[in-house]
């Protein structure tokens, strides 16, 4: 794992949403002071940790980064209620982020389910969107794949959750200072309620999982997507098919599996190319954030 990059800030900030049962309470941290922003969303089910190399990285460039917990991830809340979850409501909490921190415009991504949340924020406020980074996005080819996985989970943790239990109690006696990243992250992703993960999965499932082809090909700002070499859960495929639909695409096809999780150096250039190109005269206004 690379080291970490030198940082002009880091914090963690909290803002609420209206959802169908009340307000919601939203977690997310803030790298860097630069001029320009970027929203990173975490895949389903996995704590906004995942993108803490990415987020360090393009905040040593100068950027301005935000990574988002949305509802029932992470530090966020997390109703048991799957109607509080669907691709479309993360795409409304993503713009609810830079209204808080009073951002016209950023380049927003993610990866796995968090590139399709990306697509949704595209379709439904283009002109919050400055470019748009897509890691391994959800589409057609991944679907069978998914639901072989996602299925039995939620039917798991719905009706047979005591397992779901036991991960929560095995992951928690070792301090987390003494675990490497990526068992930390781990450990995190385990640390859910049963109930949760089976309302996350619900929602997101029995909701449309990613923006429909006809949105797609409407989308006018620029895309970087990325494709994940021998990856039954994120096919090479969707990518492809993904950067052919979308106006302003180009495609960075990685060299092997989780090339920007195991080896992000070669990723982490291009990733930043992009993002500083998109963002170039796309600057934020003054800051104000919401109360």
């Amino acid at each position: 794992m690379a080291g970490r990059a030198a940082l002009a800030s880091e914090q963690v900030g909290q803002f609420f949403v209206e959802g169908p049962r009340g307000r919601d309470r939203l977690e997310f941290t803030e790298y860097g002071a630069g001029e320009a922003w970027v929203v990173l969303v975490p895949p389903l089910l996995v704590p906004r940790r995942v993108h803490d190399h990415a987020a360090r990285t393009l905040a040593a460039s100068g950027l301005h980064v935000l990574v988002l917990d949305p509802l029932g991830h992470g530090g966020s809340d997390s109703p048991a209620d799957p109607l509080a979850y669907s691709v479309t409501a993360f795409g409304r909490q993503v713009v609810a982020l830079l209204d808080h921190v009073g951002a016209s415009r950023a380049v927003v991504g993610g990866s796995s389910l968090g590139a399709n949340v990306a697509l949704e924020v595209a379709v439904r406020a283009p002109e919050r969107v400055a470019g748009l980074l897509l890691d391994g996005p959800v589409l057609d080819n991944a679907l069978a794949a998914q639901l072989a996985v996602l299925g039995p989970a939620m039917y798991a943790a719905r009706f047979a959750p005591l397992p779901f239990r036991a991960l929560r109690l095995a992951s928690r006696p070792v301090p987390e200072r003494l675990l490497p990243e990526w068992l930390r992250l781990a450990r995190e992703t385990l640390d859910q309620r049963p109930a949760t993960v089976a309302a996350v999965i619900h929602g997101v499932l029995f909701g449309p999982i990613a923006p429909s082809a006809e949105d797609r090909a409407a989308i006018t700002a620029r895309a970087l997507v990325v494709s994940r070499p021998r990856d039954p859960f994120h096919p090479v495929g969707d990518a492809e098919m993904l950067a052919r639909e979308l106006a302003a695409a180009e495609l960075e096809r990685a060299l092997v599996p989780l090339e920007w999780r195991r080896r992000p150096e070669r990723i982490d250039l291009v990733v930043t190319r992009f993002v500083r190109e998109c963002s170039r005269g796309s600057l934020r206004g003054r800051r104000t954030r919401s109360s």
